[in-house]
């Protein structure tokens, strides 16, 4: 039996979610209106860095961490903030992105390149 591409799923999630470029991302989370969510691998973050004041939630916990009724509930993504989820490339964020919208959350984007386009366009970096 043949498995879906996962170029198929992020274009699929990619076509239902909300992507920010790195400019509104950055106006956002700058006026205080949003968050960054770094979902890497805690490696990646000790490699690369990662963006200034990004809460860091590994792909792995992060359905665990934003669900009130888990245990492993993180009370920092209980906000009215937008979450502006990043990954290295863009694709685990979007896959993420569009599963957290399952879930119910609302205020949820990604970020238009993902961690490598925010280093590339020479942000600030941690």
């Amino acid at each position: 039996m043949a498995i879906t591409p996962i170029k198929t799923l992020v274009a699929e999630a990619k076509a239902q979610i909300k992507t920010l470029s790195l400019e509104e991302a950055r106006n956002l989370a700058d006026t205080g209106d949003a968050l960054f969510v770094d979902i890497r691998d805690p490696r990646e973050l000790a490699r690369d860095g990662q963006i200034p004041r990004a809460f860091h939630a590994p792909r792995g916990m992060l359905e665990f961490w934003i669900d009130p009724d888990s245990p492993y509930h993180k009370p920092e993504l209980a906000t009215d903030k937008t979450l502006i989820l990043y990954c290295a490339s863009a694709w685990r964020s979007a896959l993420s992105v569009k599963t957290l919208q399952d879930m119910g959350v609302e205020n949820i984007a990604e970020l238009a390149g993902g961690f490598s386009a925010w280093k590339a366009a020479d942000f600030p970096v941690d």
